[in-house]
């Protein structure tokens, strides 16, 4: 086999492996040459990358490079110091790009970036303002006054989202800036595996050459003695050479159990930030936004007015959620050639919906919110009409409609027995208010996040 049958097999291995995988783990292996007796030599940038490639892609390299020369039997990826001298020698042009250390950087085993996810397609409002703003700040390559940054939220919030972004926009910025992504359990997964084959250097060179490091859902090496050692000295061996390292997790470094004290004072000496649950006007944008996008290819999509409203309303928890139903609602009204309106919404989201009904009782709401105006509950519920009392009770109303799926004649009647109109407007003045009064947004979040807590 030659250099130019291989290159010539990078499209059909591409297709095979995905063009993530194929980018990662494919293209920074170097056609060195083939042997009299069958034997394909590739050189792989480290030890760690040559048996990773070997046990996962090994066999199937062995079946293109086959079916293209037969006089070939076996592959064998080495690392450049395990070369001979004719083989490291080789003076031929590459038709694949060389992988010596500075490729490596360039192209390390980390997880695949979505495409989907970055800055253009985040929507931004104020539970995740500040969130983005410092991924912004990160992302533009620049010194940064914090190291890490730390995002933390529950499921669904935008911290993965935020990560790819980061990665996307630096990469661009920057294409020979080594980067490296991943969950927690994958550096543990690559730490184990280091153990186990005993390649511990080179799982630290791999590591700590990187220029920034990003890695998901930190809370997974909590309890985990040996990962949380490795993952210490890491994170001090890349701070101590000015490399960004931004962290991601579903709670902030003080409330994951049976994290080392020496990690969770490091994780908080950065900036720590909060992508707090959305509220109704940030999931409307996200629906309107998926919306425009889904209508710059399918131009004849119809969707009635409410419908992103009610959705918004009624699936408060889970922007994963949100965008499934959207997408579940724009596969079924294509699938049955009809518009997207309420109906279609009831038959196609009944589960989606069942599931998304609170738990939270009227009752609790009314407590709840008497006892943080401090006030009595029949003074909020009763007839009189004064502000001390007409503004709480709007803001029950209003949690009413968002957190149950009563309806509004019914909250109505457990508000002293006024109209549904009544409500309508108390839960419209609400929402106005937010826009307008910090600290009745305020107000509200919180006693949102107590009720759901």
């Amino acid at each position: 086999m030659t250099k130019d049958q291989w290159g010539a097999l990078q499209e059909q291995i591409s297709k095979a492996v995905g063009h993530n995988n194929y980018k990662t783990w494919i293209e920074p292996l170097r056609f060195v040459g083939t042997s009299a007796d069958g034997i394909v030599t590739l050189q792989a940038p480290t030890n760690f990358f040559s048996n990773y490639v070997s046990q996962n892609y090994g066999d199937m390299l062995l079946q293109h490079v086959t079916r293209t020369s037969q006089e070939v039997r076996k592959l064998d990826i080495k690392v450049a110091s395990a070369l001979t001298e004719s083989e490291a020698a080789d003076p031929q042009p590459q038709t694949v790009r060389a992988a010596p250390p500075p490729a490596a950087r360039d192209h390390l085993p980390g997880a695949p970036l979505d495409g989907r996810f970055t800055f253009d397609t985040f929507v931004v409002g104020k539970p995740n303002e500040l969130a983005h703003a410092a991924a912004k700040r990160v992302a533009e390559g620049g010194p940064v006054s914090f190291n890490p940054l730390f995002l933390y939220g529950g499921v669904g919030l935008g911290k993965t989202h935020l990560m790819h972004a980061i990665a996307w926009e630096l990469t661009q910025r920057n294409p020979h800036l080594a980067v490296l992504y991943l969950s927690a359990e994958q550096f543990m997964y690559r730490f184990v595996q280091a153990l186990r084959e005993r390649k511990m250097m080179d799982f630290k060179e791999m590591f700590r050459s990187v220029d920034v490091l990003m890695v998901d859902d930190v809370q997974f090496i909590a309890g985990k003695d040996s990962t949380q050692e490795e993952f210490f000295h890491t994170f001090n061996a890349l701070v101590d050479q000015n490399k960004q390292i931004i962290i991601s997790a579903d709670r902030a470094p003080d409330e994951i159990k049976d994290l080392e004290n020496r990690i969770r004072s490091r994780l908080q000496s950065g900036l720590v930030v909060d992508l707090h649950p959305t509220d109704y006007e940030l999931r409307l944008g996200i629906l309107q936004s998926k919306v425009e996008s889904y209508r710059a290819m399918h131009p004849g999509l119809v969707i009635d007015d409410g419908v992103l409203e009610f959705l918004a309303h009624r699936i408060s928890t889970n922007v994963r959620v949100l965008e499934g139903a959207l997408t579940r609602l724009f596969a079924f009204a294509s699938l049955v050639g009809k518009p997207i309106n309420m109906d279609l919404v009831q038959d196609s989201l009944a589960d989606v919906l069942r599931a998304s009904e609170r738990k939270v009782s009227i009752d609790e709401i009314q407590r709840k919110v008497a006892e943080h105006y401090n006030i009595r509950l029949s003074d909020m519920i009763g007839p009189k009409r004064v502000r001390n009392f007409a503004r709480p009770r709007q803001v029950a109303m209003y949690l009413c409609k968002q957190l149950t799926s009563r309806s509004l004649p019914e909250i109505g009647r457990r508000f002293g027995g006024r109209d549904h109109t009544t409500v309508m407007h108390g839960v419209r003045r609400i929402e106005e208010l937010r826009q307008q009064d910090g600290q009745i947004d305020e107000d509200v979040e919180m006693l949102r996040r107590a009720l759901e807590a």
